[in-house]
């Protein structure tokens, strides 16, 4: 029992810790872009979309793909994304306040750490969740699809906000709960089951802040 609670703090202690150096990574690349003004060629040059497209391509490889990859070329992965991540992300700084968009940051934080504890404390297998999750999910975004396209209402962006923020409350909770089984789980090379976690974690947590951001933050005039 007791080497089965050290092994989770390690897996925990190394998840957090590429967790927290993915978010860094993204932070100093969306500032270093907005300061710069490098984000004005790409939004220019039409090179938005086209780092969405990788964005979800390194999403999808890292995703089918973890499992045959070395773990070096799971991390390079994960740093390629987090790194595009915040290409994509240097776009905030245009539309939100910066005093807003780091009180916003801090809030998400102590509210990641609240789900997180919860998911944490919970003896409960939530595997059950599973299919909820991905229903919900495919669902938010085919709503968000259909009002950019079809009914461009603000109003319905608030209510698809609200409800993709209280999803990923409930995916912080099943990924956190998920990490304390993972090590059970055969066939995962444990150098490298940090990283996939590491992954699922920095997704929650930009997802609940750019929720939070979308619905509470202070826009520019």
């Amino acid at each position: 029992m007791e080497n089965e609670v050290n092994v989770q703090n390690k897996i925990f202690g190394k998840t957090f810790f590429w967790m927290f150096l993915g978010l860094l990574g993204s932070a100093i690349i969306a500032w270093y872009t907005y300061s710069s003004g490098l984000f004005v060629d790409i939004i220019l040059g039409g090179y938005f979309n086209t780092l969405l497209i990788l964005e979800l391509v390194a999403v999808l490889v890292f995703s089918f793909l973890f499992r045959k990859l070395p773990p070096v070329a799971v991390g390079i992965l994960y740093f390629v994304y987090a790194m595009l991540n915040g290409v994509t992300l240097s776009t905030i700084f245009v539309v939100f306040e910066l005093s807003s968009i780091i009180y916003l940051f801090i809030i998400s934080a102590f509210v990641f750490v609240a789900l997180g504890f919860l998911g944490y404390r919970t003896n409960q297998d939530l595997s059950s969740w599973r299919p909820y999750i991905t229903v919900f999910l495919i669902a938010g975004i085919l709503l968000s699809v259909i009002n950019v396209f079809i009914l461009k209402s603000p109003g319905f962006d608030l209510v698809i906000d609200w409800l993709i923020l209280a999803l990923f409350c409930g995916v912080t909770i099943y990924d956190i709960n998920k990490i304390k089984l993972l090590q059970e789980e055969p066939n995962i090379d444990q150098e490298k089951i940090h990283i996939y976690c590491a992954m699922n974690l920095y997704l929650d947590f930009i997802n609940i802040f750019l929720r939070i951001l979308s619905i509470f933050g202070k826009r520019r005039n």
